[in-house]
């Protein structure tokens, strides 16, 4: 079964946030679509976390179980990946709670070695206890998630996701020790791909959690989806070229079926450049990049091998020529907006760092391999930002999310008077406004604006506002309100604005009344979307 299908339905996660429609008269201005914002930028570092750890999970069981030199090293680089984590969750969640998740986190990896040496032993008890080890993991993990993000990754998605993780880990291991090498790399470019699956879920989650920790962005619009599908395609590259020119130094036999998903993974970046460029860009594509660099990678090994230094030097020259030609096919493909000589300079480092992948583990040092390894995996996620932002400023207007005629959209704009609901603008008598690093809204205008009845009363000094069979009631001075009779915190309190308006925090139009919300972070415009 597929993650999408496991886990969209339970997260909710068809979050749809369409720019405004406009009538004949009204022109709203939208922000322009970006893959660089807050949401976006979370995503893309669960991208590379996630899909590192994967990587080198498998790399560390399958070293591990041919008892390779570098197994050592490659736990330590797993280990490290789950450190690296900690500050993040951190920043989100508190020391106590990055404490609880590198304790989780860090005890997971355990289990995998010791189910290895149970299954290199063949002992079918230490296995089993491996392996129910590794499921009290995914209780105890999907637990930490649910609670963490309130619920926003229920503790049952979570667990769907994080048992398939596992399964498709297992399932590379156990393909690869039956000498089933192509049935091995197959599972494990379905595995690398999943774990954007999963870092698209829980960024999407996190920041519905805390909208205003991240700009009111959000992780799942098109331009992000682009950066993180470009994210995966570089990633996989490196993960599966690095190890193909180490197995095809030491002459192991799962050499060829590396270098069989190293075609694949090069068929789906074709792929994705014609979708954009179309047939003809994908086919200039493929041509610059399997001949002086895919090839030039495994004829280098060749070089270092024999210690060839002539042909060595060759193999360098054809490279350095793939990446002035590639940057220029670049520069063209995007009118400019990924500069050629911008490109060349990614390019180069990260030819650099492969081959010094290889000239380290070829030299017995295997930390400083690792070292590089994960240094050259991490600038793939640089070059899913800079490709994909120029993709996104070349047809931004593809990238523009699409208004669903089911949603009710809101426009509302930081010092503006005017109010657009679904394409129609009328004029308030007050204005949205950013009080103490919070940004408020007026009640009344939103309300009615759907369609809501909205009452005072001057008595109580609150506000009803009905809606539908929900009835809601406002308190000035107070921060919390009633929803059908039970209580809800504001988040602030609710009070009248110089212009004689209820205004009450955007915060809780978002968390507690289910809509929800975009930031431009130029204009400072507020767009609410929720089904009605």
């Amino acid at each position: 079964m597929q993650m999408k299908k496991l886990l969209l339905p339970a997260l909710s996660l068809s979050i749809l946030m369409p720019t405004v429609a406009a009538n004949a008269a009204t022109v709203v201005n939208t922000p322009k679509p970006t893959v660089n914002t807050p949401a976006a930028d979370l995503r893309a570092s669960l991208d590379h976390l996630l899909s590192e750890h994967f990587a080198l999970a498998v790399i560390a069981m399958t070293k591990a179980y041919d008892g390779s030199a570098d197994a050592a090293e490659a736990y330590k680089a797993l280990d490290q990946n789950a450190l690296d984590m900690t500050p993040a969750i951190a920043s989100l969640y508190g020391k106590e709670g990055a404490a609880e998740f590198e304790r989780i986190f860090r005890a997971h990896n355990k289990y995998t070695d010791d189910l290895v040496k149970a299954t290199k032993m063949n002992n079918q008890e230490a296995r089993k206890k491996a392996e129910q080890q590794v499921q009290g993991f995914v209780d105890e993990f999907s637990a930490f998630l649910d609670k963490a993000t309130a619920g926003k990754l229920p503790k049952q998605a979570a667990a769907q996701a994080i048992r398939l993780h596992e399964d498709q880990v297992q399932e590379t291991f156990d393909d690869y020790i039956a000498g089933d090498y192509q049935g091995a790399y197959a599972a494990y470019r379905e595995g690398f791909k999943e774990m954007f699956t999963i870092s698209k879920a829980l960024s999407t989650a996190i920041t519905t959690q805390m909208p205003e920790k991240f700009g009111n962005t959000k992780a799942d619009t098109p331009a992000a989806d682009l950066r993180s599908a470009l994210n995966n395609l570089a990633a996989e590259h490196l993960s599966l070229s690095t190890l193909q020119m180490q197995k095809q130094y030491d002459g192991s036999k799962d050499s060829d079926a590396l270098i069989k998903a190293e075609s694949g993974n090069t068929a789906d970046f074709k792929a994705a450049i014609s979708s954009i460029y179309g047939a003809e860009g994908g086919m200039a594509f493929e041509k610059i990049w399997v001949t002086n660099h895919v090839n030039a990678q495994s004829d280098y090994v060749t070089a270092v091998k024999n210690k060839d230094q002539a042909a060595k030097a060759a193999v360098e020259k054809r490279i350095d020529w793939f990446t002035t030609e590639f940057a220029n096919f670049l520069g063209t493909a995007t009118a400019g907006n990924l500069p050629a000589a911008v490109a060349q300079d990614v390019l180069r480092q990260h030819e650099g760092q492969v081959q010094k992948v290889l000239n380290e583990y070829a030299a017995g040092n295997y930390e400083a391999s690792y070292k590089t390894d994960r240094e050259g995996f991490k600038l793939m996620f640089g070059v899913g930002q800079a490709l994909g932002n120029a993709i996104v400023t070349q047809y931004g207007e593809k990238f523009q999310e699409k208004a669903d005629p089911s949603m009710t959209t809101v426009w509302m704009q930081i010092g503006s008077h005017d109010l657009n609901i679904n394409g129609t603008v009328t004029k308030m008598d007050t204005t949205p406004f950013i009080w103490n690093d919070m940004s408020y809204i007026p009640l009344r205008y939103l309300a009615e604006g759907i369609g809501a009845e909205v009452t005072w009363d001057n008595e109580a000094q609150s506000v009803w506002v009905k809606a539908g069979n929900d009835k809601m009631q406002f308190w000035i001075g107070k921060d919390f309100m009633e929803l059908n009779g039970m209580k809800k915190n504001v988040g602030s309190k609710v009070f009248v604005n110089t212009d004689g308006r209820t205004v009450l925090p955007l915060r809780f139009i978002t968390e507690l009344l289910g809509w929800d919300v975009k930031w431009g972070q130029q204009d400072r415009s507020i767009t609410l979307t929720k089904s009605m």
